[in-house]
């Protein structure tokens, strides 16, 4: 069990990495960019067509320029079978690099380890130290943590009222970062840890990395719990997990 501080370098590429310059877009490709499309790569289409793989905010996108240079169609093309040859053009070029990258943007995050190094499962949450869906989460798992079935690796952030930035900091501080979050759980229904009252520069600064993080990933609000399953994919879940989708996130019931 243990704390990790890192600084979050990068975090552009998170979202960004792989884009090709605008000099090499055609006009009508270059329209989709002005409109507010992130043109991320050139692939090769069926029927004469040239495929760009693109981003609208976070949903990937697939355009395809027309053989005369002056048309483009945006949207999903299927075969004779139904097969959507798109969705294997995205997610070669954008949604696998993307959770790769993803991956990487957590682990490099500031986080507290709860549970055994050596769990079968890893699994993020963002945490707001006053947030009541968290700390019923954190609840829930005990059997799986206390088990050795999965470490949790907790990413604090402060965003559910004045006093979060200072406690998450406060827990940060602590010379057991994790015995000290343990405690704010143990207590939460009497209002958990003190917050710092001045947060030190260091701190801020991963906190708000943190935040960062969390809003590059489009989670919305806590617990955002972020798995990744053994095919490598990356599942974002947002709040509470409710009924069958514990034990999805956790796995069997120790």
């Amino acid at each position: 069990m243990a704390v990790r501080f890192r600084c979050l370098f990068a975090l552009l590429a998170l979202l960004g990495a792989g884009a090709a310059s605008a000099a090499d877009w055609p006009a009508p490709i270059q329209q989709m960019a002005d409109k507010g499309l992130t043109i991320v790569k050139r692939f090769d289409a069926p029927g004469g067509l040239t495929g760009y793989a693109a981003r609208a905010g976070h949903t990937p996108v697939a355009l395809y320029l027309t053989p005369d240079g002056h048309h483009v169609i945006v949207g999903t093309m299927l075969d004779e079978h139904g097969n959507n040859l798109s969705q294997k053009a995205l997610d070669a070029i954008i949604n696998k690099p993307q959770q790769q990258s993803a991956w990487a943007q957590l682990k490099a995050a500031t986080w507290i380890a709860d549970g055994a190094d050596d769990a079968p499962r890893t699994i993020y949450v963002f945490t707001d130290p006053n947030c009541p869906y968290c700390h019923r989460f954190f609840e829930k798992a005990r059997p799986w943590v206390k088990a050795g079935k999965v470490q949790l690796r907790t990413i604090l952030v402060g965003v559910l009222k004045p006093s979060s930035p200072g406690k998450a900091a406060a827990i940060l501080a602590a010379k057991d970062p994790v015995a000290a979050f343990r405690r704010h759980e143990a207590h939460y229904r009497t209002g958990g840890i003190k917050p710092l009252a001045n947060i030190p520069s260091k701190l801020a600064d991963e906190l708000s990395a943190n935040d960062a993080l969390m809003t590059a990933l489009a989670i919305r609000g806590t617990p955002g719990i972020v798995t990744r399953d053994a095919q490598g994919h990356i599942h974002i879940h947002q709040g509470m997990p409710q009924g069958d989708a514990l034990t999805d996130i956790l796995g069997p019931r120790p």
